[in-house]
C-alpha cells in the first residue's frame, strides 16, 4: 500500500519534526533517505510514532530511484539541503511522479532556478512547487500579508529573529548561500545586496537593538515579485545572540576575502569546512521557554502604514507543523496557486496562522495600522 506523503531526509532535525506533525494529522507517510538504519533510530524516538501508519525506505539520491519511490504518493516533503545542490533531482522526480513538492529553504538562487526550470511544468500539471515552507519565511510572510490586508501599502520591511542555534544542515545551507548573489526587491526589480551589508535593527518588545544580515536575501523578494500589491521588499534576519551574529558577520567577510578568491571547484569544500567548524552537531530539542521567534513587518505606502509582529516559539517545530499542514491540505484539495508559489499563495495566510495558533506555537499577531 503506497503512502500519500514522502518525507525525504527524514533522519535530520527538521525531517523528524515533519514526521512528528504528520502523526498529529494522522497522515500515513514514508520516511526516506540514504541511511535506513539512521532513519529508524531517529524515528524510534518520536513520541507515539507507532500510532501512525508509516514505513522507512532507504533510497539513492538520483532521479530514477526517487521517481520510483514517489510514484503513487501525492506530496513530497524534501528536507535534503543545501537545496541548490541536492534539490534538482528531487524536483525532477516529484514532477515525473506527479507529486506536489515542498521544502524548507530560503536559498534565493534555488527559488529563482526552480521557477525558471520547473515552474511552468508544475503549473501545467496542477502541481505545487513550494520551496521555503518554514518558520523563517512563512511566518514573516503571514505577518506581511496581514499588513497588506490594509490597501495602499506597497513596501515591506521584514525582520526575522529567533533564539537558538541553526542545525547542522541549516548551517551548511547558510554557508552555501554565501557564494550566491543576494537580492532585495525595489520597484519590482531584484537588486543585489552588497554581501557585507549588516543592519542594526530595532527589536519590537525590547529596548536593546540587534545585529541582523540580509541572510541570503531570503525568499520574500522572490514571492512578492509576483504580487501586484507589492513593489519593494527588504529582509533582515538573524539570531538574538549578538556574539553568534558577529561570528556570522566575520565568516561572511572571510568568505568574501579568502574563499570567493579560490577556484570555483574548491569553494564548496572550503565553505563546508567552515560551516562544520561553526556547527558540527545537532542542537538539543527545542525548549519553548528558551527558543522564541519574532517576525516583524513594517508595511508602508505613500499615505499609509501598518506594523505586524508575530511572537512565537520553537521555530523548527513551526517548520515541521507548516510542512505537515501543507501536506494535509494538498491531500484534500488543490492548492490556490499551482506552479511555483509560496505557502501563503498556495494555502492562504489566515489558514496558516490558524494552524500555528491551534498548536500553540505563535501568539495572536499584534497589528498597528495608520492610514
Amino acid at each position: 500500500m503506497r503512502k500519500p506523503v514522502v518525507v525525504y531526509g527524514a533522519s535530520g532535525y527538521t525531517g523528524r519534526l515533519v514526521c512528528e506533525y504528520l502523526r498529529e494529522f494522522n497522515i500515513p507517510f514514508i520516511a526516506a533517505g540514504r541511511d535506513g538504519a539512521r532513519i529508524k533510530d531517529v524515528l524510534s524516538k518520536v513520541p507515539g510514532i507507532d500510532t501512525v501508519d508509516h514505513e522507512i525506505v532507504e533510497v539513492e539520491h538520483e532521479v530514477s530511484a526517487l521517481t520510483e519511490l514517489f510514484s503513487g504518493a501525492k506530496v513530497v516533503s524534501n528536507m535534503v539541503g543545501p537545496f541548490v545542490k541536492y534539490g534538482p533531482e528531487v524536483v525532477e522526480a516529484s514532477l515525473a511522479a506527479g507529486c506536489h513538492y515542498l521544502d524548507t529553504t530560503g536559498e534565493q538562487d534555488w527559488l529563482l532556478d526552480a521557477r525558471a526550470r520547473w515552474g511552468d511544468a508544475f503549473a501545467a500539471e496542477g502541481l505545487l512547487l513550494s520551496p521555503g515552507v518554514a518558520q523563517m519565511y512563512t511566518t514573516g510572510e503571514i505577518a506581511a500579508n496581514i499588513c497588506l490586508e490594509t490597501p495602499g501599502l506597497d513596501t515591506l520591511d521584514i525582520l526575522v529573529l529567533w533564539k537558538g542555534f541553526p542545525t547542522y544542515a541549516s548551517t551548511q545551507t547558510i554557508f552555501t548561500i554565501l557564494k550566491a548573489d543576494w537580492h532585495y526587491l525595489e520597484e519590482n526589480q531584484l537588486q543585489k545586496w552588497d554581501p557585507l551589508t549588516t543592519f542594526e535593527v530595532a527589536v519590537p518588545g525590547q529596548h536593546a537593538t540587534a545585529l541582523a544580515l540580509p541572510w541570503g536575501g531570503t525568499s520574500h523578494p522572490v514571492w512578492f515579485q509576483q504580487d501586484p500589491r507589492v513593489a519593494t521588499v527588504k529582509v533582515a534576519g538573524g539570531v538574538f545572540d549578538r556574539a553568534v551574529m558577529q561570528g556570522v558577520v566575520d565568516a561572511v567577510q572571510m568568505v568574501e576575502s579568502q574563499i570567493k578568491t579560490l577556484p570555483p571547484e574548491q569553494q564548496d569544500g572550503a565553505l563546508a569546512e567552515v560551516a562544520a567548524s561553526v556547527q558540527a552537531g545537532m542542537p538539543p530539542r527545542e525548549n519553548p521557554r528558551l527558543n522564541t521567534s519574532l517576525d516583524s513587518v513594517h508595511a508602508s505606502g505613500p499615505l499609509g502604514r501598518a506594523h505586524c509582529v508575530i511572537y512565537g516559539n520553537s521555530n523548527y517545530k513551526q517548520t515541521g507543523l507548516l510542512q505537515a499542514f501543507a501536506a494535509n491540505s494538498l491531500l484534500q484539495e488543490p492548492p490556490r496557486r499551482a506552479g511555483l508559489a509560496s505557502a501563503c499563495q498556495a494555502f492562504g495566510h489566515r489558514r496558516l496562522l490558524g494552524a500555528l495558533r491551534s498548536f500553540g506555537l505563535v501568539l495572536e499577531p499584534v497589528l498597528t495600522v495608520h492610514h
